[in-house]
């Protein structure tokens, strides 16, 4: 079976040229779509101390609620992955737009810390199998010797979303108040019904003559894939575990007084810089793809994961604003551009009947177990405040490179089977 390309792309050409109409339309869905799914995932990291004051909530708890969205990501991963493989990748997409746009709605109408978990679950559950459907369209429509750098592109999206919810909560919260905010996440419902009509599903995919049962599939991934399976999902977990310990708290770190072991960022500063981290992040994202397509998905891991744990404890330290300011895009350049690789690796570990399901639940069952990160970062910054609790993240990221080190095989330039 072949990937469906407009054309034979020569090994050196840019991996824009030569793009059919079919491959930006994928290109533009699947980007747009990680955007706005970050954007409604990471809006409550934004609105945290609001909602906590008005709920009542300690640090505990609000970490446990933003565990839970990402518990529930593995099986929105699973399931709508799973859809990805049966009933096509963009049905499946566009289902799990609507998804997380209307759990994000609902969000805003929360009375309580219960009504406000289960929203945050219907998030999560959509937010995990758009992830799954979209890398499968990405990695399926365009040709092997630039998938890295493709879903690099579509992967920076991510800073995107982050950034693009840091201003929306700055714009709207002093208007509309925390509630306001999350009815802005029903936006993305709109981008669901332009996909719907204009994102054809991949040949590879429409080639495929048997479609697999759930127990078929999960036969697969955990039998004659198993290893795959459990290396893929070891070495995202570790890494997941650092990015959501760390992330998930920094906006509140940065707004956190002089007094309490903070920087003390007022809250415009504290958008500012969060949104030029993203910057950073999206470079980070972007160069991956072009480490991972030269010197291989291993070394480009191995890189990222230990500049990561690197860069963390020195961040942690500063508390200048200017340094701060600075040394933040760097932090999230390492500490963000390795998702850039997890697609590209899994979609060439895994055949394409069991490919969607097996993207989305190695991803997103990573990102569950790094929901007990959130938690522990709260739990911890009790006992040895919100900077030294950050600082222990690092130890994730150099688990991750070791992982990747011992077990993870090469599969740079594989053609998709």
């Amino acid at each position: 079976m072949s990937i469906e390309v407009s054309s034979p792309a020569a090994p050196k050409a840019r991996w824009y040229q030569g793009a059919s109409r079919v491959q930006w339309q994928v290109f533009w869905s699947a980007y747009l779509g990680w955007a706005l799914d970050i954007m409604d995932l990471l809006l409550f990291a934004m609105l945290l101390g609001h909602i906590s004051t008005e709920l009542g909530m300690d640090r505990s708890t609000a970490g446990m609620i933003a565990s839970a969205s990402l518990i529930a990501t593995a099986f929105g991963g699973l399931i709508f992955g799973f859809l990805a493989d049966r009933i096509g990748r963009t049905r499946s997409m566009v289902l799990s737009i609507l998804c997380y746009s209307i759990g994000t709605m609902l969000c805003g109408f929360s009375q309580t810390m219960t009504q406000l978990l289960l929203f945050r679950i219907i998030v999560g559950l959509g937010v995990g199998g758009e992830w799954s459907a979209g890398a499968a369209l990405i990695t399926e429509t365009w040709p092997a010797q630039h998938r890295g750098k493709v879903m690099a592109w579509v992967q920076s999206a991510f800073a995107s979303g982050y950034a693009l919810a840091a201003i929306v909560a700055a714009v709207f919260l002093p208007i509309v108040g925390w509630r306001g905010v999350f009815f802005f996440g029903i936006a993305p419902a709109l981008l669901a019904f332009w996909i719907r009509r204009h994102t054809p599903e991949p040949a590879i995919w429409k080639e495929q003559k048997v479609r697999l049962s759930l127990r078929e599939t999960v036969s697969m991934l955990l039998g004659e894939h198993g290893r795959s399976t459990a290396v893929g999902f070891a070495f995202t977990a570790a890494a997941m575990c650092g990015y959501w310990g760390l992330f998930t708290w920094i906006p509140t770190w940065l707004a956190t007084p002089v007094s309490a072991g903070g920087p003390g960022l007022d809250l415009v500063k504290s958008t500012t810089w969060i949104v030029i981290m993203q910057v950073g992040a999206a470079a980070g994202f972007v160069s991956f793809g072009y480490v991972a397509d030269s010197l291989g998905r291993k070394a480009a891991f191995i890189i990222y994961f230990m500049l990561s744990a690197l860069c963390v404890p020195i961040y942690t330290l500063i508390s200048t604003p200017t340094l701060l300011l600075v040394f933040g895009p760097v932090v999230a350049f390492f500490g963000t551009g390795f998702y850039s690789g997890f697609a590209p690796t899994f979609a060439e570990l895994f055949p394409t009947n069991v490919r969607a399901t097996a993207q989305g639940f190695i991803y997103n069952a990573g990102r569950a177990v790094s929901a007990l990160a959130p938690a522990a970062v709260g739990f911890l910054a009790t006992s040895f405040g919100l900077s030294g609790a950050l600082a222990f993240t690092a130890g994730f990221f150099v688990l991750a490179g070791l992982i990747v080190l011992i077990f993870l095989p090469e599969t740079k330039g594989a053609e998709l089977q």
